[in-house]
């Protein structure tokens, strides 16, 4: 694979575009993900299997150095050929390991198949994922992640390995891939197979103590059961929430009349009247003022991510914040 990719100069070739993602632009971004600095988290799993290692000491299993027995420690750590040899007693000293495992869950539902500046915001969440997913390769955490959509989903379990990265790509471009075809060929779907409310009970029942959950998504389906879930899965583990949204969705465009539709009905939006403009505009910062309430209240950090602005340096911005 690292065969066929060379390193690019500058962080705005990153970026991807258009309304879809392709699997090449996903395994590009192992390259802008080395621009970024690893955000260190404050939990990590009770496991001793791991490449992080802990401040504390005890019987795990990378031996550490020999020193000389003191009062109060483990009499099964003395070395007893070493305590021979130099005639007094000397002890094993161990540090564990810890691991922590990554979950990157991406929406690719309908909601997401907007975009007016640059790309969809389906393509800029999986972009997004894909640095998330090589920044925890490269620092040898385990990954895996849960891919939704309106109608399905795919769960990729973490383990450490570039095999599991490639899987966890592999399904974000065929959700996304689904996502644009569904789009031509609209049909009727059950809300509530891919509300994220459902995504979060999902992640909730898999997750290890200790884990990095990655939250990719528009939040536009999120409700009071979702919360409820995030709340629970946050008690345990480090949650991080990337709102992902379009220019478009924060202001109406100038004033004119523009033809709009969701694929199977057609109207006109008029954006000459101020007072529709105005009340457009509040009611996105009243639903992000909401969202970010919420998530201020279980400590969750949210990182906006928008369609016109490169991804990498958003994630860098974030990171270099929690150093």
């Amino acid at each position: 694979m690292d065969a066929t990719l060379k390193p690019l100069p500058h962080q705005a070739l990153y970026r991807t575009r258009g309304a879809v993602v392709t699997l090449q632009d996903l395994l590009l971004q192992r390259y802008a993900a080395r621009t970024i600095a690893y955000a260190n988290h404050k939990r990590s799993v009770a496991g001793i299997s791991g490449l992080h290692l802990s401040k504390m000491r005890g019987r795990g299993i990378d031996f550490e150095e020999f020193r000389p027995y003191q009062a109060g420690d483990d009499i099964r750590t003395i070395d007893w050929r070493v305590t021979a040899r130099i005639g007094k007693p000397f002890t094993k000293v161990f540090r564990e390991e810890r691991e922590r495992p990554v979950l990157v869950a991406v929406d690719q539902s309908s909601s997401m198949f907007f975009g007016s500046h640059t790309a969809f915001k389906s393509v800029i969440a999986a972009q997004a994922a894909a640095i998330f997913c090589w920044l925890a390769i490269d620092n040898g955490d385990r990954v895996g992640g849960l891919v939704y959509g309106d109608e399905d989903f795919a769960l990729v379990r973490p383990k450490r390995s570039r095999r599991s990265a490639l899987h966890l790509l592999n399904q974000l471009e065929n959700f996304n891939t689904a996502l644009a075809e569904q789009a031509a060929n609209p049909a009727n779907h059950d809300p509530e197979a891919g509300s994220l409310a459902s995504t979060l009970g999902r992640i909730r029942r898999i997750t290890k103590p200790g884990s990095t959950i990655y939250i990719i998504s528009d939040f536009s389906s999120i409700d009071d059961a979702g919360f409820q879930y995030l709340q629970q899965i946050s008690r345990h583990n480090n949650v991080v929430c990337c709102f992902v949204n379009d220019p478009l969705e924060e202001n109406l465009p100038i004033p004119g009349y523009y033809s709009i539709t969701d694929g199977r009905d057609k109207g006109t939006l008029n954006t000459f009247n101020r007072k529709a403009r105005e009340s457009y505009r509040d009611v996105f910062h009243q639903r992000l003022a909401f969202l970010q309430g919420e998530l201020n209240k279980m400590k969750i950090p949210l990182i906006s991510l928008r369609t016109d602005e490169p991804v990498v340096e958003r994630i860098h911005q974030w990171t270099s914040q929690t150093l």
